[in-house]
């Protein structure tokens, strides 16, 4: 990366926590009367809970890390699980090709530029400073939103040992105490991960869709103090079981909370609007109240977004949802 390149960015990321800040004391787009009292900032931690917000949920948005910044003010969260793409970009990574449309076959060429791509991505990642992504790190802080999971896509059964430290080393340096993946089917791949995880004292939480079930997690928890669970409280309902029952017999393995309301398993298992389905979020959420637990509640928007409204604004929706069911 060129001082061209850091010189452009550092203008952008300050630019960009010149403009939040002018937002936040101005008031955002919602009017949520809950800024003012904290000079501007977000607040989303009620009766002792937080609630935090996967970055995929604006899947459907511009996201660079400055974009997702203002999303989370604008929807008053002050907590994040930061997915990889856009810490990555703002770090200096290599640009990713473009991708391949959906429903279309990559070309011989595209799949060499993809090859090519992570071929230098895995280079960057063994070999990048972690001056970025502290950087990252404190321009959220000072925002008001803490970093509390990474995300990047180093953590596969073909990634390095290298990357996968880099995941962890990153994910330290932006302030977070997990690193999250997709539940490998290896037991020697959660040993590798944990045995890695444990160097660096970041937990990895794996996360699970439907194969999510009470003892999905038991070898890899076995395997190392630092495996942990990042529990997916919707699919595990959507697959045909009881989350509170989870939560009692394994809470304290669970390092964050992927947190939406789908149908249950014989209700079809859709993505519905908070309130709407079958998932007891409020009743998860007054245990975690009432129990103390102290992992973070992470908001995955999944439903589809209703015509004239946005992620972002679906986002306020849910952590309104949230605050309602922890104070009543």
């Amino acid at each position: 990366m060129s001082q061209t390149d850091i010189s452009r960015r550092e203008f952008l990321g300050a630019s960009s926590l010149l403009a939040t800040g002018l937002a936040l004391f101005s008031g955002s787009s919602f009017g949520m009367p809950a800024y003012i009292p904290h000079l501007g900032k977000p607040n989303s931690r009620f009766r002792g809970v937080q609630i935090g917000v996967i970055s995929y949920s604006w899947r459907s948005m511009p996201s660079s890390a400055e974009q997702i910044l203002q999303y989370c003010v604008d929807s008053n969260i002050s907590a994040i699980e930061l997915m990889g793409p856009a810490a990555e970009e703002f770090a200096g990574a290599p640009e990713a090709p473009a991708r391949v449309p959906r429903g279309q076959t990559a070309t011989p060429e595209q799949k060499r530029e993809q090859v090519e791509y992570l071929a230098k991505l895995a280079q960057w990642r063994s070999a990048v400073p972690m001056k970025r992504f502290e950087q990252l790190g404190k321009i959220y802080k000072k925002a008001g939103v803490d970093i509390y999971a990474y995300k990047p896509s180093a953590l596969g059964e073909k990634n390095s040992d290298a990357e996968v430290d880099y995941a962890f080393r990153a994910a330290k340096a932006l302030g977070a105490n997990q690193a999250n993946v997709e539940k490998p089917n290896l037991s020697s791949e959660t040993k590798r991960l944990g045995t890695i995880a444990a160097r660096n004292k970041i937990y990895v939480g794996y996360h699970g869709h439907l194969q999510q079930t009470a003892d999905w997690w038991d070898e890899a928890l076995s395997q190392s103090d630092y495996n942990a669970m990042n529990f997916d409280m919707g699919h595990y309902v959507a697959a045909g079981f009881d989350p509170i029952a989870l939560l009692e017999n394994k809470h304290q393995h669970i390092v964050s909370m992927h947190t939406k309301d789908r149908k249950n398993k014989a209700n079809g298992g859709a993505n519905m609007p908070w309130g709407e389905g079958d998932t007891p979020v409020v009743e998860v959420l007054q245990m975690m109240r009432d129990n103390k637990y102290k992992f973070p509640a992470t908001i995955e928007l999944e439903y589809e977004v209703p015509a004239g409204s946005d992620a972002v604004k679906e986002t306020a929706k849910c952590v309104e949802f949230a605050r309602k069911a922890l104070e009543s």
